[in-house]
């Protein structure tokens, strides 16, 4: 079968396309692809380009991973933010609908106001505190108002061996600084982008198989391990990133309140998410944060 993937250079995209590649033909397309992949450049905040993307394709399914991502820069880029994070699930979900082809999307914690004191269940009313929250969320309604055949998978503080993302950061800063600042009042869940993308093709794969395909459907939180602050999470990376010989020496950590630094977008204190009913339906169960982080330094330590 055809398989449309969106956002195929991105840091989960590229992991998607060798996960999907089992399941058929994988037509991978981004906003702005680089000759480092096989992804073709395509306009998708622009509805008659997607439609005709649709029409040339055909795929027997589509799994949506392109998104604004960039939070800061989504407050100045609302419709750019909107387009991409609301419009776009709404056209993939409409063209869908009408072909039977089943759909993957993605989401985020960021649909969160952060004042919930456990973590957020599938059922937890959102409430976002940012453009780009609030461009997720829409996105999230548009595809479940669509009828169509869907997993909409909500995921927190995506990272991987390429892109841009707090991992590799922190590792670029360790070599530059010998302290750091990095904020230790909100918590949130990390994920290894290729644990992500083991989840989608768990749900390509039932899909495949038809068994409860139909009950499938719906929204569902997936994120690994247990929550940590940023800072939390920046020792885990020296630690890691150390001990793999990636970094040189551990710099000094100063925890840090988020009004230290300046931001656009207001971020929610506490996003933690519950997977409590993804873990039931697939019997898939989140790995650790240094377990997955280790998979990932060693893949970048090989790739140096």
């Amino acid at each position: 079968m055809k398989i449309l993937l969106t956002g195929a250079a991105g840091q989960l995209g590229r992991e998607l396309v060798p996960r999907l590649a089992q399941f058929g033909q994988v037509v991978g397309v981004d906003r702005a692809a680089s000759p480092a992949d096989t992804s073709l450049e395509q306009d998708l905040g622009d509805a008659a380009a997607v439609e005709r993307l649709l029409a040339n394709v055909r795929p027997a399914l589509i799994v949506n991973a392109a998104a604004h991502t960039a939070v800061d820069r989504a407050e100045d880029e609302r419709d750019l933010a909107f387009r991409l994070n609301a419009e776009l699930p709404a056209w993939l979900a409409h063209w869908a609908r009408a072909n039977d082809a089943p759909l993957v999307h993605y989401s985020t914690d960021y649909v969160f106001s952060g004042d919930s004191g456990r973590p957020y269940t599938e059922e937890d009313p959102a409430a976002p505190l940012n453009v780009y929250g609030a461009s997720k969320l829409a996105g999230e309604q548009a595809l479940a108002d669509s009828g169509c055949r869907h997993v909409t998978l909500r995921t927190s503080w995506v990272y991987s061996g390429h892109g841009h993302n707090f991992v590799l950061t922190m590792l670029r800063l360790a070599a530059e600084r010998d302290t750091l600042e990095v904020v230790d009042d909100q918590a949130g869940r990390p994920t290894w982008a290729r644990n992500l993308a083991r989840v989608s093709s768990w749900v390509v794969e039932r899909w495949r198989k038809g068994s409860g395909s139909e009950a499938l459907s719906g929204l569902y939180h997936y994120a690994d391990g247990t929550a940590v602050t940023w800072h939390g999470f920046a020792e885990h990376i020296f630690r890691v990133g150390h001990r793999l010989g990636l970094i040189d020496r551990v710099p000094e950590l100063i925890a840090v309140g988020s009004d230290r630094f300046e931001q656009a977008a207001t971020r929610p204190a506490f996003s933690v998410l519950d997977t409590s009913r993804i873990e039931r339906v697939l019997d898939f169960r989140p790995a650790g944060v240094d377990e997955s982080l280790e998979a990932c330094l060693e893949g970048v330590r090989n790739d140096r």
